[in-house]
């Protein structure tokens, strides 16, 4: 079973991708800023992670560089996750290291694909 990271700092956005990550068969484990994300990522081994661009303390953007900096978790696949839907913010986002940008709100089967796709799950 593939394991995932979510990494944001609204626990109803937290609890809604757990619910469709959990609902396809994936593992969850929550993080409620970046720093958390960053700790947990540095010290569990993750198929996964999903990053919210706007967090307090530390955003999206530097979570993912922060990984990118890693050799342990330099190619861990990682979403980002925002409501910014500009085509400069998925540039930035992409400059960050991450694999994919997406805006919310997501639809339930495209996180569910574009996980399985990164994590090279079948798609039943």
């Amino acid at each position: 079973m593939a394991k995932v990271l979510v990494v944001d700092d609204a626990t109803t956005v937290r609890m809604y991708h757990r619910a469709i990550l959990e609902a396809a068969g994936f593992a969850v484990v929550e993080a409620a800023n970046g720093y958390e994300g960053l700790e947990k990522a540095l010290s569990t081994a993750f198929d996964l992670i999903l990053v919210d661009v706007n967090m307090p303390k530390m955003d999206g953007y530097s979570l993912v560089r922060a990984l990118r900096e890693q050799p342990s978790t330099a190619s861990l696949p990682a979403i980002l996750i925002s409501t910014e839907a500009e085509a400069s913010d998925a540039r930035q986002g992409y400059a960050a290291g991450a694999n994919l940008y997406l805006v919310k709100p997501v639809r339930p089967d495209d996180l569910t694909l574009n996980a399985r796709m990164l994590t090279a799950r079948a798609v039943p």
